[in-house]
């Protein structure tokens, strides 16, 4: 039997006016971990669909072959009969119905007479849940479980498939340091127990640590395979491969000019939205000076995001206390238009859900929280908004064919320039921005972190929260560091290390108080 489980040859794809793929070669060899690299928009995701039948036979050029034979799926089910199916970034999950409904949704199991046998679908789904180590009940409502059990329950229902190739896009973009290591780890076990997996990933050490080999696609074409056991297979190379360019350093050169305290929050303090008498931030106070980069590291569940969302205009929790106060003067944002009135802006973690409106275009989704800066007498000067658009579209260098494209069918790096164009044209004193690398791309980022330090040294205050502590020493000036919803710790970033930041965001709760 032949040693390659798949065999992709000269694809070419192409939509109106753009050729996302031409003459993609890929080949995954049975039983490894194939990596698959490249930067937002090389087509990465687009070569998967095309394999899984998301973009059917007929709608592409070339050749797919599954052990030897050459195949062609029309459709998503197709694919799965034969082994291969794919868990996209964003998770297919129902949120109102249980671990068990989503495992065989579609794949029910079956009774007398044809009825639903939920005795034996529960049963199933526990023993798949068993094997990848999640430890809730099957009737649990799959809203009620973080997204690394999401996670989990999309590798279970992709065993009650009997898949023989797993492809995974982004597994990990969303789950924390801990998450993230177990489903790495899940990974593993069930490579051993034959599965081949692919897997799409811009978490460059998670590749080195996990792939086998790693297949680099830029620009739609494929640029090389590298055996990751090879000592010449290094990041730096990976990264050569995906931009085309050497990047000295992930992080652009910046001297601080910092000026007088700018921003200024004190006492902070707010309750769960539902859950009466829950304090999620307590008492939280934090300071940004003009031209400085602070950032806030915090576990999952720290209230990172509350306290955020809370600021900006008390668009999450139920405020309790708490002062503002910008420039020396104190300034009460209780709704997002006082936010911006301010001078406060923030671009949200998640920008599928609250940061744009993906079926309109980028032209609207740019103008949408400046509407009175191309507006005259409440109606909205078009050639001006187009003007605007176009302006930032350069500025940021984001990729799209035009500003009147869709903002959904833009990658995810170029998405995250458009939620910054958005809150840049409101001209803000000062920027918080919330996971804002998050399932992009190293070119990608390092554009953005050129665009902040382009920000503080207008002289303006930049407030990021990452998950990712090398990405906040990389780029900040001071990091605070959260647990349990209050501040434990304020470190300049030349004392401060991972280990450092990681002893004080993980002080039990009596500690931090």
């Amino acid at each position: 039997m032949t040693d390659t489980i798949l065999q992709m040859r000269d694809i070419t794809k192409t939509f109106p006016g753009v050729k996302a793929l031409e003459n993609v070669s890929l080949d995954v060899r049975r039983g490894e971990i194939h990596a698959i690299c490249g930067e937002n928009g090389a087509g990465k995701s687009t070569l998967m669909k095309v394999l899984s039948g998301v973009y059917p036979h007929g709608t592409y050029d070339g050749q797919i072959l599954l052990d030897g034979q050459e195949v062609s799926f029309s459709r998503i089910n197709d694919s799965e009969e034969k082994g291969i199916v794919i868990i996209h970034q964003e998770l297919a999950l129902v949120p109102h119905l249980s671990v068990a409904e989503n495992m065989y949704l579609g794949n029910e199991r079956r009774g007398t007479l044809g009825l639903i046998d939920w005795h034996q679908t529960n049963a199933d789904a526990a023993e798949l849940m068993r094997r990848v180590g999640l430890r809730e009940q099957p009737v649990t409502q799959i809203g009620h479980l973080g997204v690394g059990k999401q996670q989990l329950v999309e590798i279970a229902k992709a065993l009650s498939k009997d898949v023989r190739l797993l492809i995974l896009d982004e597994p990990t973009a969303a789950l924390n340091d801990r998450d993230s290591e177990h489903l790495l780890g899940l990974l593993r076990q069930l490579n051993e127990q034959g599965v081949t997996c692919i897997m799409i990933s811009h978490k460059l050490n998670e590749i080195a640590e996990i792939a086998d080999r790693t297949t680099i696609i830029r620009d739609g074409h494929t640029v090389e395979t590298l055996d990751m056991s090879d000592p010449a297979s290094t990041q730096d190379r990976i990264i050569r491969g995906m931009v085309g360019r050497d990047l000295e350093h992930r992080y652009p050169e910046r001297t601080p000019q910092i000026g007088e305290e700018l921003f200024r929050v004190e006492g902070w303090t707010v309750d769960h939205p539902t859950q009466s008498g829950r304090r999620i931030v307590e008492d939280a106070s934090l300071t940004v000076r003009a031209g400085e980069v602070v950032g806030i590291a915090g576990l999952m569940g720290a209230g990172r995001t509350e306290l955020a969302m809370s600021i900006f205009g008390r668009t999450w929790g139920r405020y309790v206390s708490g002062k503002t106060y910008l420039r020396g003067e104190e300034v009460r944002m209780r709704s997002v238009s006082d936010a911006i009135e301010a001078g406060v802006a923030y671009a949200t973690e998640d920008r599928k859900r609250y940061g744009l409106n993906l079926i309109d275009d980028v032209r609207h989704n740019t103008t949408a929280a400046a509407l009175s800066r191309i507006s005259r007498a409440g109606w909205v000067n078009g050639l001006e908004e187009l003007k605007v658009a176009n302006q930032y579209r350069e500025d940021l260098n984001t990729r799209t064919p035009s500003v009147l494209t869709p903002v959904g069918k833009l990658s995810g790096g170029n998405q995250q320039k458009v939620v910054l164009a958005k809150w840049l044209m409101t001209e803000p004193e000062v920027l918080i921005l919330d996971e804002p690398t998050r399932g992009i791309d190293v070119g990608a980022k390092f554009e953005i972190y050129t665009i902040i330090n382009r920000m503080v040294g207008e002289g303006k205050g930049v407030l990021v929260i990452s998950s990712e502590l090398p990405e906040l020493l990389g780029v900040c000036d001071r990091i605070y560091t959260l647990a349990s919803g209050r501040i434990t710790g304020e470190l300049p970033t030349q004392e401060a290390t991972q280990e450092r930041l990681m002893a004080l965001m993980t002080m039990e709760k009596e500690t931090a108080r």
